[in-house]
């Protein structure tokens, strides 16, 4: 890997050297965390788990062909090479900077509430019309996953996209100092993680940290529709571009004509009054959104009109995350991967457009702090006033999303199981054949069994 020789490396994240100057210049083949997935010549960075000592697998690696290994232990004298390090975790961090650093390409920085993995996917669309482009895969984000990201890097790539996530203050420079985007880009300021960061006002001090790791000359883009990074002023020296349905927005949409779960149609208007119409293929007036965040990039990267417009309409769907899928007896709408209440109630918006009787199965949503009642009440609200003809609540915290569909008032029906076992054992009375069917919860849910068991379901 370029650049990544144990001399290198040992430099890079202040650690100290055992083992043969012999091998002291080579380069490593690769980088994992997983000892399950070294091969000869790969570097072991030994992170420890909640429950696991991930060093015990050391010799595991030895025997697969680990060139050496990152420590945070002495291991005393050994017939193999380790760095020894403060910590392992701040060295992967280090190591991937070493590697990002080596690399001349443009990176599009994400982050924001919600919504980021989905704009990843619409910006990385739209800037391989023109570049070979490497993107955060699933949502590996984190301060594990943004560095494995950065890894899977290689000569033939010509732009990166690089979705970053937190939850506790000063999360966002460890990133960002690795990633150092050219082109930043937030989603909007919610509610997620509000258990840690109290306010939306910290969420947006913490997300907007992101921008003092731009490299000199970048760009900012930002979403103009959001309450709080609509009045951001300029940050080295840099004003931001928005993005957004507002007309005071530089990249902005309207004649927007739904077309139900097919999309949506718009017109998309550019900074230099030039404009395109396309169909943006994914539902949801959220993913306009997206499209005008993908937009902005292109444009900053020198993308055609075309090329934008075919970036758009070529967007791929992904399972969990707005994903339609027809089974010939129920349209289900999957977008269970994560959720937080500005998601849950976008997703709602999107089963709202379907044709036919409308099911929403929601879970619970992690880390919302002493809100947390409060806020899946108001999802179930919600979806009560949005005319949802029937509210599964799933999960413990559900029963205060189902109990607030019940307390509207609204003709929805609702009901509430404290288990998916339970709700699953009363599917086939729930649901009916011709249904469109929305599953939506927090990933820790695992409501991707849901998916799979309505799949499968026989409505004869």
């Amino acid at each position: 890997m370029r650049n990544l020789t144990l001399e290198h490396i040992t430099a890079a994240c202040q650690g100290t050297y055992h083992g043969s100057m012999e091998l002291f210049h080579r380069e490593v083949e690769g980088v994992v965390i997983d000892s399950r997935k070294v091969r000869p010549g790969y570097l072991f960075v030994a992170i420890d788990g909640v429950k696991v000592n991930a060093h015990k697998f050391i010799p595991d690696t030895v025997r697969a062909g680990a060139l050496c290994v990152v420590s945070h232990e002495d291991l005393g004298e050994t017939d193999y090479p380790y760095i020894l390090v403060e910590s392992t975790g701040q060295a992967l961090l280090d190591i991937a900077k070493l590697y990002r650093d080596s690399f001349d390409i443009k990176v599009v920085g994400i982050t924001g509430s919600a919504g980021k993995t989905s704009t990843k996917e619409m910006i990385a669309s739209v800037i391989a019309q023109k570049y070979r482009v490497h993107k955060t895969l699933g949502n590996f984000n984190n301060e594990w996953g943004l560095p494995l990201t950065i890894f899977e890097l290689n000569e033939e790539h010509q732009a990166a996209v690089l979705e970053m996530g937190v939850n506790h203050f000063g999360e966002m420079r460890r990133l960002s100092s690795v990633a150092s985007p050219d082109i930043c880009v937030i989603t909007n300021i919610g509610v997620a993680h509000l258990e840690f960061f109290k306010t939306r006002e910290g969420i947006y001090r913490e997300k907007i940290q992101m921008i003092q790791d731009m490299k000199n000359g970048g760009t900012i883009i930002l979403n103009g529709d959001d309450d709080l990074l609509s009045h951001t002023a300029p940050i080295k020296g840099v004003a931001p571009l928005f993005f957004g349905l507002g007309e005071n927005n530089q990249f902005r949409a309207d004649n927007i004509r739904p077309l139900g779960l097919k999309g949506t149609a718009c017109t998309i208007y550019l900074p230099d009054d030039t404009s395109f119409d396309c169909i943006v293929p994914l539902p949801g007036i959220h993913m306009v959104s997206n499209a005008l965040a993908g937009t902005a990039v292109g444009y900053k990267l020198g993308l055609t009109t075309d090329e934008i417009r075919a970036g758009i309409e070529g967007l791929p769907s992904i399972p969990g995350r707005n994903n339609i899928i027809k089974t010939g007896r129920l349209i289900i709408l999957d977008d269970c991967y994560n959720a937080n209440p500005v998601s849950m109630k976008a997703s709602i918006d999107v089963l709202d457009m379907a044709i036919g009787r409308k099911v929403a199965i929601l879970g619970d949503m992690g880390e919302l702090g002493d809100k947390t009642c409060d806020l899946h009440r108001e999802v179930g609200e919600y979806a009560a006033k949005q005319g949802i003809d029937l509210v599964c609540g799933v999960g413990p915290l559900s029963k205060h999303l189902a109990d607030g569909a019940k307390t509207y008032g609204s003709a929805a029906q609702s009901v509430w199981f404290e288990t998916k076992t339970e709700f699953l054992g009363a599917v086939k009375e729930l649901i009916r054949e011709g249904d469109n069917v929305l599953v939506k919860a927090s990933h820790g849910m695992q409501f991707t069994e849901i998916v799979d068991a309505l799949k499968e379901l026989d409505l004869q």
